[in-house]
């Protein structure tokens, strides 16, 4: 079975808001074993709703409707179903009656407006809005199946899982599941790391792999269907093994697990612990750091030395070492990263310096030229890099953000454990 969803509402096409319904029912129905082919938004318009609702029930078995159930006269979605279906609209008494008790409960009058919500296409089944006033709708309509509920998430959330999913388990529709597997790599640009998987992700090839990027972290997603999770993971699991002996140190992990998680997980495994300072990332990666539970095990802490004299007073570095060779270099870099694993007490001093613009500062160098430091107990290493002027300051901010963590997750990745000595 292969699915549509539409989402209804002036709102969504105008940029108002943001259609997060697809995307969260397109989830849940993946989980079922259906797969939505196409998402549909569109405005409060008559005409247009009844062209998209055609069309939908012309190439998908299953049709998602969002939103349009409200009392309003642009809320079209039962009158439009109806005409499509050829059946009129009648009146249920026991959703009136819901309705009614609705507004009974909250003491709150109830207009005429809102009985409209107790219309329905003749031949239809009523979904129960047990948190709202606006019923759903379970149509069969020749060989489709038409499912209407409220625009309102947590409305549609509960009635498409308490209503909608047992119905289509009922059917025997969900025989199959569709299970995803998501691995992330960083450290590489997405064309370099396609061109190294075009047999994956070949078309027509099972499993599917597609691959995306995000915040210059790449994923490749594998998507396996199995009459379980458990036989749909066992599809899937020698394209992940291929995954991992190819790309090995670029992968930081799977599922919602970045860059982040990966230094994270080294600094557990190794035992080792680390300290960070920064300049134009103004307390990025500490924020990022902090954001992952038990890091407080690994990490001393981090410092911001934004200015030249904070670099001085926190880190003890020589304002001769500064006038020399200027705030942002590899020098400098590699003196604030000593400064902070020596004044932390860490066995990694992790630093970055650059400028994040968006002008130019001081005639030292470009937008986006920025220096990595990282301090350990052998030596010191420095990285240069160029994110490019043409970037945005938050985006030059988050890239040298995520290399610098890179950059100590790659170190730990090669040193054993501590825990096992």
């Amino acid at each position: 079975m292969n699915a549509e969803i539409v989402t209804v509402g002036s709102e969504l096409v105008s940029g108002q808001k943001l259609d997060t319904n697809s995307q969260w029912l397109s989830t849940r129905l993946g989980d079922l074993g259906i797969v939505t082919r196409f998402h549909t938004s569109l405005g409060d318009d008559r005409e247009d709703n009844l062209a998209a609702l055609r069309v939908a029930l012309g190439r998908a078995d299953l049709v998602v409707v969002s939103g349009g159930l409200g009392p309003t006269q642009d809320d079209l979605t039962r009158e439009v179903l109806a005409e499509v279906a050829g059946v009129p609209l009648i009146e249920d008494p026991a959703a009136l009656a819901a309705i009614e008790a609705f507004f009974t409960r909250r003491d709150r009058p109830m207009t005429d407006r809102n009985r409209l919500q107790a219309l329905f296409p003749r031949g239809s089944e009523i979904l129960v809005n047990p948190v709202g006033t606006a019923p759903g709708i379970w149509l069969a309509y020749n060989d489709r199946i038409v499912v209407c509920l409220p625009g309102v998430p947590y409305e549609l959330y509960q009635m498409f899982t308490e209503q909608v999913v047992p119905r289509l388990r009922e059917l025997g529709i969900c025989r199959r599941v569709l299970v995803h597997r998501v691995i992330n790599l960083f450290g590489k640009g997405e064309a370099e790391i396609e061109r190294m998987a075009l047999d994956l992700t070949a078309r027509g090839r099972l499993p599917e792999v597609g691959i995306t990027a995000s915040d210059a972290t790449i994923s490749f997603r594998i998507t396996a269907a199995g009459r379980d999770e458990t036989e749909a993971l066992a599809v899937i699991e020698p394209t992940a093994q291929v995954i991992y002996e190819r790309y090995g140190p670029l992968i930081v992990g799977e599922g919602a697990a970045d860059v982040t998680e990966g230094l994270a997980g080294e600094l557990a495994r190794t035992g080792w612990t680390l300290a960070t300072v920064e300049s134009c990332t103004g307390g990025l990666i500490a924020h990022r750091l902090t954001r992952v539970p038990g890091i407080s095990a690994s990490y001393k802490g981090g410092l911001v030395t934004y200015a030249e004299s904070a670099k001085v007073a926190l880190l003890g570095l020589d304002p001769a070492l500064i006038k020399k060779h200027g705030v942002v270099s590899a020098e400098v870099a590699a003196a604030m990263a000593e400064g902070v694993r020596s004044r932390l007490e860490a066995d990694l001093g992790l630093a970055v310096t650059g400028f994040a613009g968006p002008a130019q500062s001081w005639g030292q160098g470009p937008v986006g030229l920025v220096f990595l430091g990282l301090a350990t107990p052998e030596e010191t290493t420095t990285r240069r890099m160029e994110l490019g002027p043409e970037q945005p300051r938050d985006v030059i901010q988050s890239r040298a953000a995520k290399h610098a963590i890179n950059m100590a997750r790659l170190d730990l990745r090669e040193r054993p454990s501590r825990h096992e000595a």
